[in-house]
């Protein structure tokens, strides 16, 4: 909630922002406008998906199968990069000014963390598919991935006016599957 309330309320205090055509990165940007309310709004976000994917890591310690924990394990690893690596590197203007923090946002982070977002989704999915009594889990990590695919070939596809509908989609599809794993660990999976 305090991501989608950052990605929705942000852009008020972004004069001339357009949700439609620009990414959400822009909204963080160093020099954006929006970004004190960005790191308000979404404060809760970066920690809270911490704990929550680091808790289950913990819960599924000897359960589930070992391919499923695997991918968990996997996915954990992608909210740490993505948490720590965006971060470290924000964009330095909004779109891509060509400094080294944008080029260590795009072309190291960004990367790493589709790479790694990716695996771990495809990884549970194997596992949950093989495995009948985790075959839920599989259908939400083929969910996520199908998002995240349509954001990837929608940002490539779609008008540049249009390049933050589906780059929403990836962006959503992360945080949307760390919330369904919390979902699963508060019912004890």
């Amino acid at each position: 909630m305090s991501y989608t309330a950052a990605v929705i309320f942000s852009p008020a205090a972004y004069p001339g922002y357009d949700w439609m055509a620009q990414a959400v990165s822009d909204l963080s940007a160093d020099n954006a406008p929006s970004k004190m309310l960005w790191e308000q709004l979404s404060s809760l976000y970066g920690v809270c998906g911490i704990v929550s994917i680091m808790m289950v890591c913990v819960f599924v310690q000897g359960k589930l199968n070992k391919t499923i924990r695997i991918g968990i394990y996997l996915f954990a690893v992608m909210n740490w990069v993505s948490n720590v690596g965006y971060a470290m590197f924000p964009l330095s203007d909004s779109g891509n000014a060509g400094a080294f923090q944008d080029i260590m946002h795009i072309y190291v982070v960004t990367v790493s963390v589709v790479l790694l977002s990716i695996i771990s989704l495809v990884v549970i999915m194997i596992g949950g598919y093989r495995d009948k009594k985790y075959r839920s889990i599989a259908i939400w990590a083929t969910i996520a991935l199908l998002l995240m695919f349509a954001g990837a070939i929608g940002t490539n596809i779609v008008p540049r006016d249009f390049f933050g509908i589906p780059e929403r989609f990836s962006v959503f599809a992360a945080a949307g599957f760390n919330a369904v794993l919390g979902i699963y660990l508060f019912r004890g999976f």
